[in-house]
């Protein structure tokens, strides 16, 4: 059974497949749908978010649609950048640029008071309009300055003192097991296994 994970990100693509294990899906993604084009995310929050783009691959393509929302929060930055994460410093989206940003800001605040937490939720929507939110939240801290080659967006900053690494410095299996992403996909991959039985 084909699904859609309303995504151009192989990544997450991967993710999901390796999840999903020996269910009988097969994941598409909106690289084998150009005619969906960019799908506008003008939410509020990231279950909206998560939302809006799986109610749009569901009508676009009649097939069972994930999607995610996700970013950073930082406490003491009050939840920024939040909802708008991927845009922090402004169009177009550059992680470089947003990593940059969040460093100046945080500048002066020491280690110990740079709480925050990566936050993922899922949607998925049917054709029929069935719909379901899942959630996963990973804590730690933001580092003082980039570590680490891997990940993508804010992983060199985002730091987690049980493993004395950042989301770049772990290795895939690693970051899976305790990412927002990870548990949140964990919960949709167990609530497909229900719908496929």
């Amino acid at each position: 059974m084909d699904i859609l994970l309303a995504t151009n990100n192989q990544g997450k693509v991967q993710e999901l497949v390796r999840l999903l294990g020996d269910l009988p899906f097969n994941v598409r993604s909106l690289r084998d749908f150009p005619e969906v084009g960019e799908i506008e995310e003008d939410g509020e929050s990231f279950a909206e978010n998560a939302l809006i783009k799986a109610r749009a691959g569901a009508g676009a393509t009649g097939l069972l649609t994930l999607a995610d929302d996700s970013g950073l929060e930082v406490d003491v930055l009050e939840g920024e950048p939040g909802v708008r994460s991927a845009r922090f410093a402004g169009e177009p989206k550059d992680d470089s640029r947003n990593n940059a940003k969040l460093l100046e800001l945080l500048q002066d605040i020491p280690l110990n008071r740079r709480t925050a937490r990566f936050k993922s939720v899922i949607a998925l929507a049917t054709p029929e309009g069935e719909e379901h939110l899942t959630e996963g939240t990973c804590e730690g801290l933001i580092g003082l300055q980039p570590r680490g080659q891997g990940g993508f967006g804010y992983d060199p900053l985002f730091y987690v003192p049980e493993y004395d690494k950042t989301f770049a410095e772990l290795s895939l299996e690693e970051k899976n097991a305790i990412s927002h992403r990870g548990k949140a996909l964990r919960a949709a991959a167990a609530m497909l296994e229900r719908l496929d039985q």
